[in-house]
């Protein structure tokens, strides 16, 4: 007998309404939705309505989240916004660290997230303090929601002595991803050298912040390239924000992105953030400041949207939905067809699943029931209007309440 069954379901790449069944925490039932229903414990009928895989997260900030209120002055360029959280940064109190990281995390469950990649600052300032509560937290969350936590270099390591043994000692803790950001070290070549030695080491996945500017000849996108394929990482590196390429000449930047698709690089877009601190110095025909999404998509590579801060000096925005992020990305991107409205759910489902390395994501059987239910019944609303969740499965557990029922 089936733990739940979920009754006429619309699910996106499917051309009929479906019943899903769960057991033990997994999809055990699929079928094209009829009236003679299997037997299971508890029957919810969705009566149409959009059944999506849980959302994912795959780019954020929990340790310095919602530093607003902390803030004494405002931060209008990317260097502002470093300088800013680093000197807050010397405050951090590991119950400060978790009581943001909690309102974070709660938010995000509430609107369906079922995976997060978060990126967990680890330098002289802050030292383990970051980790040691998100490793905390990531246990004390597991049956909601599931944290992998990168290792991240904010402030450089070169110009932060001492950084490169925490990133190891935060690796032997149980960090999941070694993280970089070379653009924030005067030696970035070193920088990239060091973390993926690391990685290989100790057999982790990488995630950059990486040219995140305006600037055409900021692409250490090239260098991460070639060092993915020369340390056989193919599928295991993600770069975000990569705005320069936006900058870069048509044809130069095909062939990147043909680069980075050959070596199986994904690119988390992170319009928020990027939106707010790129294009500032631009007068006229002001640049976007975001990822060609649009032409990185053409060519192959595997693009997702995440979020990446929220109400911070980075961006003074966020709610915790990535629905709301993947929106905002239809707009700057212009992707708005019917088709675009269904890339766009992929990436923050099944597409951000495959960055994250998640190999039992999305709405087929024997995978893990990670689920949401949406109040529509039109899969393109779910973008347009992100409509309230009647129903999110954390491994076939309902972690939230609904009346629904048959």
């Amino acid at each position: 007998m089936l733990d739940t069954l979920i009754h006429k379901a619309s699910i996106p790449h499917y051309n009929h309404l479906m019943d899903v069944g769960v057991q033990n925490g997994s999809i055990t039932y699929l079928s094209k939705a009829e009236e003679r229903l299997p037997h299971a414990k508890q029957i919810m009928d969705a009566d149409g309505r959009v059944l999506l895989p849980g959302l994912i997260e795959p780019h954020i900030h929990l340790d310095k989240a919602y530093l607003l209120d902390q803030m004494n002055e405002d931060a209008t360029t990317l260097d502002e916004a470093i300088q800013l959280t680093g000197d807050l940064k010397k405050g951090f109190t590991k119950d400060d660290i978790k009581q943001r990281s909690i309102k974070v995390l709660e938010k995000c469950i509430s609107y369906g997230v079922t995976n997060i990649r978060c990126h967990v600052e680890v330098d002289p300032i802050v030292g383990l303090k970051g980790m040691e509560v998100l490793l905390e937290l990531k246990q004390q969350y597991r049956d909601r929601i599931d944290l992998q936590l990168v290792t991240f270099p904010q402030e450089g390591i070169f110009q932060q002595k001492g950084t490169a043994e925490l990133l190891e000692e935060s690796l032997i803790m149980g960090a999941d991803v070694v993280g970089g950001i070379p653009y924030n070290d005067p030696n970035p070549i070193g920088h990239l050298d060091l973390v993926f030695d690391l990685a290989h080491r100790f057999d982790k996945a990488l995630d950059f912040h990486v040219d995140f500017s305006d600037n055409p000849k900021q692409l250490a996108i090239k260098d991460i390239v070639s060092r993915t394929l020369t340390y056989g990482l193919e599928g295991r590196v993600a770069v975000g924000h990569l705005t320069s390429l936006g900058s870069v000449p048509q044809e130069e930047a095909k062939q990147i992105a043909k680069d980075i698709a050959k070596a199986g690089i994904h690119v988390m877009t992170l319009p928020a953030t990027d939106l707010f601190l790129n294009g500032r110095s631009d007068k006229e025909r002001v640049r976007r400041g975001v990822t060609p999404v649009k032409l990185l998509l053409e060519e192959g590579a595997n693009v997702i949207v995440g979020t990446n801060n929220i109400q911070n000096p980075f961006t003074p925005f966020g709610t915790g939905d990535p629905l709301d992020v993947a929106l905002l990305l239809a707009h700057v991107a212009q992707m708005g067809t019917l088709k675009d409205s269904e890339t766009l759910l992929d990436m923050t489902t099944i597409h951000a699943a495959k960055a994250l390395g998640i190999q039992s994501h999305g709405i087929a059987l024997n995978n893990q029931a990670d689920l949401v239910l949406f109040d529509t019944k039109n899969t393109r609303n779910v973008l347009l209007e992100r409509p309230k969740r009647l129903a999110i499965w954390k491994k076939g557990i309902q972690v939230n309440k609904t009346a629904l029922g048959v």
